[in-house]
């Protein structure tokens, strides 16, 4: 573990906030509605979709090249990180004006990112190789910790609901790695499938779950030991993987195949298949990052070719609608 700096106020906070490109500029009466927000990597953007009527009702420019997002635990920021610079940024969730910059040193290259309960950011940086911890990331003074993952493509990030442990898939080195974020204990990584990339642990942290899309396989490994405990083939290139909140399943999204691997999770085994776009349009849609509703009913798709995010009724496997997120929207977070 290495401590970066103790920031102060001075060049921590980045106040000005950019013109509204698309939607009203008075956002504030929709700040606590459902509300999903989509970063678009392409057009450099964050979006604020209203998950009650479908329109996208505010779209700022953002950073270059932004990628993964997380909505803080009162609802009243979101966080993106920057994947084409060395920054992870924070914005209210109403108005979507940014109120700080956190950089994170030279060649950083954010990508996966978690805002944990106890109020505290944690992200990749892939071009350092590492993971940071930024504590109390709004306070006019907060801690950046930074940890050495040793290896090659450190892209996304999952951290125990204690807040002792994060783990992070090495796309390059082919593996996964556990951080203890509470002592100088080095780093653990095991080798993962081909390409791990999706990483997402059980609610109650009994189980971690990788998707490796060069295999077309996911697994499911001790948290712990990183001992695999089970392996399931799953479709075509399953980018991401994400466990249900209520914990029953985990879903793959499989881009090649247009569709979703639903995996029971007591199992290990896939008990349904989800067609989101399909074979015949997977490449058309490019679907990525997916992300549940709190409530477990609705999964939502991140179609980065079409700039659609699809949403899915669980219960049915329905494209209920496809909803808009800007140019190559692909991180997305939500606000119950």
């Amino acid at each position: 573990m290495k401590l970066i700096a103790m920031l102060a106020g001075v060049g921590a906070l980045s106040l000005a906030a950019c013109a509204p490109v698309t939607g009203p500029a008075e956002a504030g009466a929709e700040a606590m509605a459902p509300t999903l927000f989509v970063a678009a990597k392409r057009g450099n953007t964050l979006s604020k979709v209203d998950l009650t009527t479908g329109k996208e009702v505010l779209r700022l420019p953002s950073c270059t090249n932004p990628h993964e997002l997380a909505t803080s635990p009162d609802g009243q920021h979101v966080a993106l990180a920057c994947y084409g610079g060395t920054s992870v940024d924070i914005f209210r969730t109403d108005s979507l004006a940014r109120v700080a910059s956190i950089d994170l040193g030279a060649n950083a290259r954010p990508h996966g990112i978690v805002w944990h309960p106890s109020g505290d950011l944690y992200a990749t940086a892939e071009g350092r190789r590492s993971i940071f911890w930024l504590r109390t990331p709004l306070a006019e003074t907060r801690e950046v910790f930074e940890f050495a993952t040793g290896k090659d493509g450190s892209h996304m990030l999952a951290v125990s609901p204690d807040a002792r442990t994060a783990w992070t898939t090495d796309l390059g080195s082919r593996t996964v790695t556990r951080i203890d974020l509470r002592t100088r204990r080095a780093p653990l990584s095991v080798t993962v499938g081909e390409e791990p990339e999706g990483i997402s642990l059980s609610p109650d942290g009994s189980t971690l779950w990788v998707s490796a899309r060069g295999s077309n396989q996911a697994f499911a490994l001790d948290p712990q030991t990183m001992e695999v405990r089970a392996t399931v083939a799953t479709g075509r290139f399953p980018l991401r993987i994400a466990v249900r909140p209520q914990g029953d399943v985990a879903v793959t999204s499989d881009l090649q195949d247009g569709s979703l691997s639903v995996i029971d999770t007591a199992t290990a085994k896939v008990i349904r298949t989800i067609a989101v776009s399909g074979p015949a349009e997977a490449q058309a849609r490019f679907q990525v990052t997916i992300l549940w509703s709190d409530d477990g009913k609705r999964i939502y798709v991140a179609e980065t070719a079409s700039d659609t995010v699809a949403e899915v009724d669980y219960a049915s496997g329905t494209v209920l609608r496809r909803l808009p997120g800007g140019e190559g929207g692909d991180g997305m977070a939500i606000l119950p």
